[in-house]
This record gives C-alpha cells, sequence and structure tokens, in this order.
C-alpha cells in the first residue's frame, strides 16, 4: 500500500470553520504537551501535574504551562489562518501522519534485521571471537544495545522516511511470512530453533498492525457495524462520522494513552525506562521494550488520524469540494 500524494484538487482556501479546527488543532496541541510532559516526568523527574499545589508545585506548573503554550499555539494558527479550507487541514493531518508511520515501519525493519543478528551471533557465541570480550558483554546488555543500537538505527529510520514514497505494508507483510518460513525450515529440516526467530516474527507482527491501523482508518478499512449508516447521503455520513470521532475515536485514544503513559510505573514507562526483555533473555531479541512502546505509538497515530477523519467529516458535513472516495485512491 503506497503513500498517498499531494491531492492538488484539494481547495487551501474555504468557507471559515473556526471552531472545528480549534477543537482539532487544540486536540494535538494538548497531545504534543502530553508527550513532552511524559518525558519530563519519567526522564527528568518532574511530579507531574497532579502535584500542583503540593509539593514539587513550581515543576508542575511549568508542566501545566506547557498545556497552555499548546493550546495557545493551535489557537493562534487557527485565527491567523480562517480562511484555510478545513479539509486542506484533514489533507495535511494525515500526510504527516504518514510520514510518522512510514519512519516507524523503517525503524522496525532495520531494529529488527540488526537486532536478530546480534540475537543470533549472541547465541552462538561469535561475537566474542570477533570484537573482543568487553563488546561481548555489552551487547549482553538491552540497556547498552537499546541506546546505542537500536536508537541510531531508529534515527536512520526517520531520516529514510523523508525520502521513499511507500509505507511499506505489503512488504513488512512479506517479511513476516519469510521470516515464518525460516523457521518452519530450520525446524523441520535443519532441526534448529532459537527464540530470536519468534520473537522477530512477533515484533513485526505487532508493528505491523499497530502502525497499520491509522492507515486502515483513512482508507476506510475498519469494520463498520451500523445499519442506518449505509443509507445516509454524504451530510448526513460527514456528521455521523464528526460525532462518532469525538464520542468513539478520540475518546478511546485519551484512556489508551492516560493508562499507557500514567506514571513511571505504567504499562509503557515501565518497561521503556529498564528495557525489559522476553522470558528467552540471551537467547532473544532485545526488542520487548519496544513492543510497550508499539501501543503508546498505535494510540498516538490514532489520534492523529481522528483529527484529520474529524476534519475531512466536518468537510463533508458541509458539502465542501475534495471529498475522497476511499475505494477510488487505493490502487495509488
Amino acid at each position: 500500500m503506497t503513500e498517498v500524494f499531494d491531492r492538488t484538487e484539494i481547495p487551501r482556501h474555504g468557507r471559515p470553520a473556526v471552531l472545528q479546527r480549534l477543537f482539532g488543532w487544540i486536540t494535538l496541541g494538548v497531545l504534543a504537551a502530553f508527550l513532552i510532559n511524559n518525558v519530563l516526568v519519567v526522564y527528568f523527574g518532574f511530579p507531574g501535574t497532579a502535584a500542583l499545589g503540593g509539593e514539587g508545585a513550581g515543576l508542575a506548573w511549568v508542566q501545566a504551562a506547557l498545556y497552555l503554550i499548546g493550546v495557545a499555539i493551535a489557537a493562534v494558527f487557527v485565527l491567523s489562518t480562517q480562511d484555510r479550507a478545513i479539509r486542506w487541514d484533514a489533507h495535511r493531518v494525515h500526510m504527516f501522519n504518514v510520514y510518522l508511520i512510514r519512519a516507524l515501519f523503517w525503524s522496525v525493519f532495520l531494529v529488527g534485521i540488526a537486532d536478530a543478528t546480534i540475537a543470533f551471533m549472541r547465541t552462538e557465541d561469535m561475537i566474542e571471537p570477533i570484537l573482543g570480550t568487553d563488546i561481548s558483554r555489552q551487547f549482553a546488555r538491552a540497556n547498552w544495545v537499546g541506546p546505542w543500537v537500536h536508537g541510531p538505527l531508529i534515527v536512520v529510520g526517520f531520516i529514510l522516511a523523508l525520502f521513499t514514497r511507500t509505507l511499506g505494508f505489503v512488504w513488512l507483510s512479506l517479511l513476516i511470512v519469510a521470516a515464518e518460513l525460516l523457521i518452519v525450515i530450520s525446524r523441520f529440516v535443519f532441526s534448529y530453533e532459537q527464540a530470536l526467530m519468534g520473537d522477530l516474527v512477533r515484533y513485526w507482527y505487532a508493528a505491523l498492525f499497530l502502525f497499520a491501523s491509522a492507515y486502515t482508518l483513512f482508507d476506510e478499512g475498519h469494520v463498520r457495524v451500523d445499519i442506518l449508516y449505509a443509507g445516509f447521503g454524504r451530510t448526513k455520513k460527514g456528521f455521523a462520522n464528526a460525532f462518532g470521532t469525538i464520542l468513539l475515536g478520540m475518546s478511546t485514544v485519551w484512556v489508551i494513552l492516560a493508562i499507557g503513559f500514567g506514571g513511571k510505573q505504567s504499562i509503557i514507562n515501565a518497561p521503556l525506562t529498564s528495557f525489559e526483555v522476553s522470558q528467552a533473555g540471551p537467547f532473544g531479541m532485545f526488542v520487548k521494550y519496544q513492543m510497550a512502546a508499539f501501543i503508546g505509538l498505535f494510540g498516538i497515530t490514532m489520534l492523529i488520524q481522528f483529527v484529520s477523519y474529524f476534519f475531512d467529516a466536518v468537510a463533508d458535513a458541509r458539502d465542501e469540494p475534495g471529498h475522497r472516495e476511499p475505494a477510488q485512491d487505493a490502487g495509488h
């Protein structure tokens, strides 16, 4: 599945939709502040906004100010571009999300190949004869491999995403099939199997389903169980999608983010800070902590896509030009 290129038929200017655009862009501003605050709490010891009025209130007010800044920047942007077409906003938000997801796919591809190779060499005791005892000990520590191997590869993935035009869903699916085939051949032909082989499949599988979910929303690929919706016209579908996005989509994603990033010991932050590994230990890949992060990345990319979807739904409800039929874009 390839990236949707810039749709030049979408007008950049149109009827003002100040309130709707404020809601969408403020949501993105609050998301940015929320993620920055999570980093401050987990890695820099900030107390969080819950500490307002208590011990560490000074730093807590700094964190609260970040939310105000996010809201203010969004408001200034919307109020200074009141003639901006809301469908153009939807398109630009989607294109940013496409880049983000593409970068994540490149990252998991590079990290998967590199970490599986390291795990194989570690399991077969190949690192010490080649690189020496000290380096071999470092490669046996997840808290060293994470920042010094995975980190740079993720940066490379984000750079590569700037120069490619594909999301890579098909290629990642093919890689998963190849990894499964390798397990079958090595197990039943050569009677050889290591924990890292299953880890690689699960790692790529998790990325495929969680990262592709946002683009599936854009492509109207999610299952919709609604007897009435099918009979609606474009404007009624727009109203239904706009309200449904807020009441069902965004609310669910915010719950995922609030629980997942709810403090240092939350289900996402705790594995990330400890570079958690699977029970296979040194015989498996050191990517379990990233699979915890996938839950948060799923929530982030879905929320961004829901904002784009909301903008498009409002444009449909207002019967504005530039409506896109997903079936027509599927082959692009």
